[in-house]
């Protein structure tokens, strides 16, 4: 696996802080709360049951490594007993709505969930006199749409559910009343890929659960253009930003962590280079959506910030991170150990063998 010399989340630092993770069950929750695992934190999972089948939480036996409780961050009152009995020092919100498609379905979850569920963490970290550092993670969708590239100044918004939920929770974490040396940051990502992601009307879940099933891929919007990137790199980013606001002052910060410029790419593109990483007969079609929701056509994301601040760039190219994705699927086809697998693809990336 190539990569570049950058900023890595430090044992150091994470050897025995107490971590409050929400969304653990979902796939960034599950790959980040194996590496911080390994780097010794100890944790407490706060999340929905997972919703695919199969899923990361249960191939990879994430429950191993984390108390967890099965519990929804709309339950404001349930979501504070838990925080404030466990007493975290570093609370890490990825519990969300994460799909754009659902979110014209179900837009009151949607909105619920990512600005009310937000609303509702910080409220139980302004309750928690122990927690010194919240991440909030957002997307590379709440900003507004145009053809530039996105910057952490760039203008917020959102044309479907999914972003406008986003966007309003960048304003609430923003604008939330925190107590006095209770530290806040947002971190925004571009599309992650990796193994272990099951969620509907995403392109590599799609292309994989297709091969699986002997079926041919379809792509409903070829020419779409994505910043893809591995989960480690965003999760990698959100990591070294939480050892930042631990040792500065700062009350609130925000950063981008997106793929080099160069490695974006257009949804037919990707789909290209995974049949020829797959080989054994990987196809697809395109046909346009018969009945298309809106998606922006274009997102790009600057993340010189996180440079800057946090000495974090992205290290995997595209190719590199297909590459690792498609060997995860394969071992997993292949009735591999994928808790052991999936440890030893984070320790490759963080050069801890």
């Amino acid at each position: 696996m190539a990569r570049v010399t950058h900023a890595l989340p430090r044992a150091s630092f994470w050897s025995g802080k107490r971590v409050f993770i929400t969304g653990h069950t979902g796939f960034k929750g599950g790959w980040l709360t194996l590496w911080l695992s390994q780097l010794g934190a100890i944790l407490r999972g706060y999340a929905l049951a997972p919703e695919t089948e199969p899923d990361f939480f249960a191939a990879c036996h994430v429950a191993r490594h984390i108390e967890h409780q099965i519990a929804d961050i709309r339950d404001a009152a349930t979501l504070t007993a838990a925080m404030r009995d466990f007493a975290p020092e570093i609370v890490l919100h990825l519990a969300a709505q994460p799909l754009v498609r659902a979110s014209y379905l179900r837009p009151m979850e949607t909105y619920a969930t990512n600005i009310m569920g937000t609303a509702n963490v910080l409220d139980a970290v302004r309750q928690t006199p122990s927690v010194q550092v919240t991440i909030v993670v957002t997307s590379d969708k709440v900003y507004a749409e145009s053809a530039g590239v996105h910057d952490e100044t760039s203008r917020l918004g959102g044309h479907d559910p999914y972003s406008a939920s986003k966007a309003g929770a960048e304003l609430v974490a923003a604008s939330f009343p925190m107590p006095a040396g209770q530290r806040l940051a947002t971190v925004r990502a571009g599309n992650v890929i990796g193994g272990g992601d099951w969620a509907e009307d995403r392109l590599l879940p799609d292309f994989f659960r297709a091969i699986m099933a002997g079926e041919l891929l379809t792509l409903r919007h070829p020419a779409a253009v994505r910043p893809w990137q591995h989960v480690l790199e965003p999760l990698c980013g959100y990591l070294v930003a939480t050892e930042y606001m631990w040792a500065h002052e700062a009350p609130r910060e925000s950063w981008n962590f997106g793929p080099d410029p160069n490695d974006s790419a257009t949804v037919q593109s990707v789909a290209a280079r995974l049949c020829a990483l797959w080989g054994q007969g990987a196809f697809f079609t395109v046909a346009p959506d018969a009945n298309p929701v809106h998606e922006a056509q274009s997102l790009r994301l600057r993340s010189e910030k996180a440079w800057r601040d946090l000495a974090w760039r992205p290290s995997m190219r595209l190719d590199d991170a297909l590459d690792a994705t498609v060997s995860w699927y394969r071992a997993f086809k292949d009735g591999a150990d994928m808790e052991a697998f999936t440890l030893s693809q984070i320790r490759a990336f963080s050069q801890y063998e």
